[in-house]
């Protein structure tokens, strides 16, 4: 005897709502017969024949591409996808799908060119820029209080140093970031102290939480880029923190902060300040990329206000 199967039942037996077995009905590909009450009634192969159209649209077809696959299991084979019309449905669309992701992948290329063409327009705006900056011992800076300054954040506010907020301010100066031979200045790698900016940005990243349990209460990148320039930074690395922008260095010229000369432009040496309530409570310098966020985590852990 066959086995009839209800409209409740094969929803439940195939993961798909009523509301997708009557769309098939309606497209003509799984078709059930009707009791004099108007039931729905199925036969069993409409299990398969759901499955079948599941697991095809997982795979990108559309229902209507499932058609051949459908008339393959109603004419008694095994298997949907051994009947020659549905062979050539995967190769169609197999073709499809690669000249979709040829398309994608020129499209990904020519952006890709945009960004860094952008990006060494962004480097050469850079020269002229060089600055004298008197520094000081950064070991001195501990209770000086921070300037009067506003400074553009990537995530559009304007930041006043001197008021940064209630707790701990971590801030954390770099030289710059960007992409090796893109838009960095030749001969990068070889300046002492240049490189692991990337680095040192990602460890904040990758261990904000972790600051943040141990008793900061923002934490800030500060460099001489532009704040366009920035915000791409922090959008590529994914950077849960605002990065500042003081591309005339003001930071640097009020506290005596140390920098460095590369080409025309005027860098910030690596540098991170604790700051609380607008002064200097901690200074970390030099400045290794690597593990320096565990470094002020721990001062952090172990110093609590």
């Amino acid at each position: 005897m066959v086995s009839i199967v209800r409209v409740g039942e094969l929803a439940r037996r195939t993961g798909v709502t009523v509301r997708a077995l009557r769309y098939y009905e309606a497209a003509g590909l799984v078709v059930p017969g009707r009791r004099a009450n108007g039931y729905r009634e199925y036969d069993p192969i409409a299990v398969r024949q759901v499955e079948q159209i599941r697991s095809l649209m997982a795979l990108g077809l559309s229902v209507e591409e499932t058609r051949p696959f459908i008339e393959c299991l109603d004419s008694g084979a095994e298997s949907g996808d051994v009947c020659p019309a549905s062979l050539a449905t995967y190769q169609r669309a197999i073709q499809q799908l690669e000249e979709r992701i040829t398309r994608l992948a020129e499209q990904r290329d020519g952006l890709r060119a945009e960004l860094d063409a952008a990006a060494r327009r962004t480097m050469r705006a850079q020269p002229g820029r060089r600055r004298d900056i008197a520094a000081v011992d950064p070991a001195t800076l501990v209770g000086a209080e921070l300037p009067e300054l506003e400074l553009r954040a990537t995530d559009g506010s304007r930041v006043r140093v001197r008021a940064l907020g209630q707790g701990r301010s971590v801030l954390f100066g770099y030289p710059l970031t960007g992409r090796p031979g893109v838009d960095l200045p030749e001969g990068w790698g070889t300046i002492p102290g240049a490189r692991g900016c990337t680095e040192e940005a990602c460890g904040f990243r990758d261990h904000h939480a972790d600051l943040l349990e141990a008793g900061a209460a923002r934490i800030y990148g500060l460099s001489a880029q532009s704040s366009g320039y920035q915000r791409e930074v922090v959008h590529r690395l994914r950077l849960p923190y605002p990065l500042l922008a003081d591309p005339h260095l003001m930071l640097a010229a009020a506290l005596g902060l140390p920098t460095f000369d590369v080409g025309e432009m005027t860098l910030y040496r690596r540098l991170t300040l604790i700051v609380v309530d607008g002064r200097v409570e901690h200074v970390f310098f030099p400045v290794e990329p690597a593990g320096h966020a565990e470094q002020v985590q721990r001062w952090l852990t172990e110093h609590r206000l």
